[in-house]
């Protein structure tokens, strides 16, 4: 499985190439996993009911998995291993947590967490 970011998911969103291609050979192959505070981001940023539509669509299709306490143990986790001064906040450690839990690879555009990641765990297209 793999966790796309928020960050990739507006590339996806906006249509941009390569993530889009990519991006949707995932989705078609049931491979990307649909995090609750991902989509909480993307529908923040929403424009319009339209858009707000498309994401939550999206969000109702994807497979998930059970992010019980995960706010905590990213709480645990981002204090343990100073990720906040390292410019990675709680949003991001909830998406590490989670792809531990899922053996999942992270795929982010967001350099700060690519900086933290173990070459194993990114998603590189």
């Amino acid at each position: 499985m793999v966790i796309a970011d928020t960050s990739v998911w507006i590339e996806f969103l906006k249509n941009n190439e390569p993530i889009f291609s990519f991006f949707e050979d995932r989705l078609n192959n049931r491979e990307i996993l649909g995090i609750e505070c991902v989509f909480g981001e993307l529908l923040q940023g929403c424009a319009n009911e339209n858009e707000i539509k498309i994401v939550k669509e999206y969000w109702e299709n994807l497979p998930k998995t059970d992010e019980t306490t995960v706010w905590i143990e990213a709480g645990e986790y981002s204090g343990r291993n100073n990720l906040i001064s390292r410019g990675v906040g709680l949003i991001d450690s909830v998406i590490l947590v989670l792809a531990k839990r899922t053996k999942s690879k992270i795929w982010t555009l967001d350099k700060k967490l690519l900086k933290l990641l173990d070459k194993e765990i990114v998603f590189k297209i």
